[in-house]
């Protein structure tokens, strides 16, 4: 790769590139993970769709590893790569609601946060995730979980079209009648098949939730998960909760008494009036010991949405481990809470997130994602500021994994593995819908341009 080709692609773009001799390269490389520490050859700034495929079309005359970053909360980094060409898409970031027909174009480099500013005025909302600062493209192609799940379904049930560079540089729009079959496979296959630039997600009826969190000693974390299993499928799919484990923050607002004590957390958001809401929490509080506190109240879903974001800034050390979840006995709950307990840091923590609902009403072979029969997605993730405790995040999350993956399913959600997930866990994640999405992957790239991702290798052909 010559500086002649390199000064070429740069007049090529109405964006930037950026290279290692640029005084913002170390802050343009940077990821949500910290943990994750690459060097890209050149990041390309891109601004419009014409300079995705210029981008798309260097890295493969030039034969350069390359990475997709859309918002850029990938855990495992893989928004970037060492020594090949970043298209960063953070600069994509337009918004347009279409409230009549309660639909929303997204540009790839959309925070969850940003699409909220933009859909809360006209009453609407896309199932998203639980933390604003997500990035959409990474969090839709790789299935999406939050609040509206229940009622609404994953993100990728709420898409009704996408965009995509795909790797010869052409252009399409992928639904339900153009280019199905990578409709079908945008839908939970994640950044395998091209550069998405723009979604169009259908948008629901939401605007003031009851919602926030409810903490228990972990002493009562038994019980609590206990009845909240037995709760939840009663529960009105308007309720979007969770359960987590967890240590109380030690700084405010929460109460000093309480600072680094273990504890047991329901979180939830109930689309409705607070007065529903209460009712349809209160089989589940009645049938459990007082909390230590109970936050939930009234708020607009977007402060719901951001209300972790404080916790979670860019730049911590992150290490992810996830599952599904079919069912929870009271074996899997006394592991669950004795792993927990061995936490290295305040900020670690578990959850698992309801799959249930309309989730469960969509055929397992409609979308690439497959885990229609599960119950939960499960979570483990070490979380520390200091790059020293590193190893100990790894230890305690692969550990903690270790001991309840007895109790789960084979396969996991592809946005909670990181880049050292054994062989074959990408195959039994997808389960029947592998064979057909490596065809599709065959079909739309080949050469498997697009492997800096949970990669899905190409059909032979």
């Amino acid at each position: 790769m010559t500086e002649q080709a390199i000064s070429g692609f740069q007049q090529a773009l109405r964006g930037r590139l950026i290279q290692s001799s640029d005084s913002d390269y170390d802050a343009a490389r940077a990821l949500y993970n910290a943990m994750i520490d690459k060097r890209p050859r050149l990041i390309a700034r891109c601004v419009d769709v014409a300079d995705v495929i210029a981008a798309v079309n260097f890295a493969r005359e030039q034969e350069l590893l390359l990475a997709i970053r859309g918002g850029g909360h990938n855990g495992p980094g893989l928004g970037s790569c060492n020594d090949g060409l970043v298209i960063d898409l953070s600069a994509m970031r337009s918004v347009r609601v279409d409230p009549g027909a309660r639909t929303v174009r997204v540009d790839a480099g959309c925070t969850s946060g940003d699409v909220d500013h933009a859909t809360h005025p006209f009453g609407l909302a896309v199932p998203f995730g639980i933390v604003s600062s997500t990035g959409v493209a990474g969090l839709t192609l790789g299935g999406g979980t939050g609040y509206l799940t229940r009622k609404y379904g994953l993100t990728i049930d709420n898409l009704l079209e996408a965009d995509v560079v795909l790797a010869n540089g052409e252009v399409v729009t992928a639904n339900r009648s153009q280019h199905p079959d990578l409709f079908w496979a945008l839908r939970g296959g994640g950044g395998n098949f091209g550069v998405v630039t723009s979604f169009l997600f259908q948008a629901h009826p939401v605007s003031t939730v009851y919602a926030g969190p409810i903490f228990w000693l972990a002493t009562d974390a038994k019980a609590v998960m206990r009845a909240y299993r037995d709760f939840l499928p009663a529960a009105p799919e308007e309720l979007g909760v969770f359960v987590g484990l967890k240590t109380v923050p030690p700084m405010d607002p929460f109460p000093k008494d309480y600072w680094g004590k273990r504890a047991c957390a329901v979180i939830g958001s109930y689309n409705g009036t607070a007065a529903d809401g209460q009712r349809a929490l209160a089989p589940l509080l009645d049938a459990v010991p007082p909390p230590i506190f109970n936050w939930m109240s009234a708020m607009p879903f977007p402060a719901m949405q951001s209300l972790f974001d404080p916790f979670f800034p860019k730049g911590l050390q992150w290490y992810w481990k996830g599952d599904f979840v079919k069912s929870l006995p009271d074996a899997a709950i006394d592991t669950y809470i004795e792993q927990a307990g061995q936490a290295p840091t305040a900020l670690c923590l578990t959850h698992l997130y309801p799959i249930d609902g309309a989730v469960h009403r969509v055929a397992k072979d409609a979308t690439a994602w497959s885990a229609r029969d599960a119950t939960w997605s499960m979570v483990i993730a070490g979380i520390d500021p200091n790059p020293s405790g590193a190893e100990a995040l790894k230890r305690w999350g692969r550990t903690f994994w270790n001991a309840v993956h007895p109790f789960n399913l084979e396969g996991g959600y592809i946005n909670f593995m990181m880049d050292d997930e054994a062989e074959g866990r990408l195959t039994a994640t997808y389960g029947a819908n592998y064979k057909r999405l490596a065809s599709v992957k065959a079909r739309y790239d080949p050469r498997n341009l697009f492997r800096v991702n949970q990669n899905i290798q190409p059909a032979a052909v």
